[in-house]
C-alpha cells in the first residue's frame, strides 16, 4: 500500500460521505461552505465543500471495506495493512511536519504534533456544484438570456404602467363628460316661469318714481354762504405751538439770569425782599458767630 492509492481511496469516499477516517489517526471531514460574497461585495463565490483532518482513534471502517473489495481480501487483512501504513505515516508526519496526500492537499503538524490539513486550491469534492465559477460584478457582462429576461420583465412592467394611465384617462373623460351634462344650458322647454306678479310690481315701481318729485339744491349767486370763519375748526401749527414753548423757555431763563445777577451785585436788596428785619437779624448774628 502507498500514499497515492490512499489518497485516492479517501478522495472517492470523501465524494459521498462528510467523514473518512485513517484507524488510529484521525478523520476528514468534509463541511459545506455557502455562496459568499467576497473583495468589498464585488465577486460572488459559489458554494462548495470544505476539506479539514480532525485528529483522533474513531474508525467508521469506509477505508477497510474499500480497500478489501479493491484488493479481495478479508476486513481483517485490510484493517492490518491500513493500521500498519498509517502508523508509519504518522512517524514521518511527527519527523518531516508535513506529508503529501496527491489530488487532495497536505498533512501537517506543528511543533507540538497537532495535525491539520491543508487542501489543494483546485480541489473539488462537490459535485452538485460543478460548473458554478466565482462571479465579479464588476467585469460581469449579461448574456443573452439574462437581457432577453430583463427586458421581458421591462416591457411587463411598461405594459401594466401604460394600462394603468390608459384607465385613468377614461375615467377623467367620463368625469369631465358627466360635468359637462351637468353644465348643459336650458331651453325655453326646461325654463321655470316666472312669477307673474314681477312684471306688475315693476311697473308700479316706474310709476312712483316719475311721479316722485325732484328735488335741486340751488345755490345763491351773491356766494354768501353761512358765517363761519375760515380759520375756525382748524388745528393749530405745529411750528406756532413750538415757537410759544420756546419764548417762554427764554423768557425764565433771562428771569433768572437776571435773578442771579442782582443776588450778587446787590446781596442786601435781595435780602430785604426775601427776609424781614427779624429774619435778617438772625442771620447776621450766625454769619458772626461762624466768623
Amino acid at each position: 500500500m502507498d500514499i497515492d492509492l490512499l489518497s485516492k481511496m479517501v478522495k472517492e469516499l470523501i465524494l459521498d460521505h462528510d467523514r473518512v477516517a485513517l484507524p488510529g489517526l484521525g478523520g476528514f471531514i468534509a463541511e459545506m461552505v455557502p455562496a459568499s460574497f467576497t473583495d468589498k461585495g464585488y465577486t460572488i463565490t459559489p458554494p462548495y465543500r470544505r476539506l479539514s483532518f480532525r485528529p483522533g482513534q474513531e474508525d467508521d471502517g469506509l477505508l477497510v471495506s474499500m480497500y478489501a473489495s479493491v484488493n479481495e481480501v478479508s476486513t481483517d487483512v485490510a484493517l492490518a495493512a491500513l493500521t500498519d501504513f498509517v502508523c508509519g505515516m504518522k512517524e514521518v508526519l511527527e519527523k518531516k511536519k508535513a506529508v503529501v496526500f496527491p489530488g487532495l492537499g497536505r498533512l501537517r503538524a506543528t511543533r507540538e504534533n497537532n495535525f491539520f490539513f491543508v487542501s489543494d486550491e483546485d480541489l473539488d469534492i462537490y459535485p452538485e456544484g460543478f460548473g458554478l465559477e466565482p462571479v465579479s460584478l464588476k467585469t460581469h457582462e449579461e448574456t443573452r438570456e439574462e437581457l432577453s429576461t430583463a427586458l421581458g420583465s421591462l416591457k411587463n412592467i411598461i405594459g401594466r404602467e401604460e394600462a394603468e394611465a390608459s384607465e385613468e384617462v377614461q375615467e377623467t373623460d367620463m368625469d369631465v363628460q358627466d360635468g359637462q351634462e351637468d353644465k348643459l344650458p336650458v331651453t325655453d322647454a326646461e325654463a321655470v316661469p316666472e312669477d307673474e306678479t314681477d312684471g306688475d310690481d315693476i311697473e308700479i315701481q316706474m310709476q312712483e318714481m316719475e311721479e316722485m318729485p325732484v328735488l335741486v339744491s340751488v345755490e345763491p349767486e351773491t356766494g354768501q354762504g353761512p358765517d363761519v370763519s375760515p380759520d375756525e375748526g382748524k388745528v393749530p401749527d405745529k411750528k406756532k405751538i413750538m415757537l410759544a414753548v420756546l419764548s417762554v423757555l427764554g423768557l425764565a431763563v433771562l428771569l433768572l439770569v437776571l435773578y442771579i445777577a442782582v443776588a450778587r451785585l446787590f446781596p442786601g436788596v435781595m435780602d430785604g425782599l426775601l427776609y424781614n428785619e427779624e429774619d435778617q437779624e438772625i442771620l447776621h448774628n450766625i454769619s458772626q458767630f461762624k466768623n
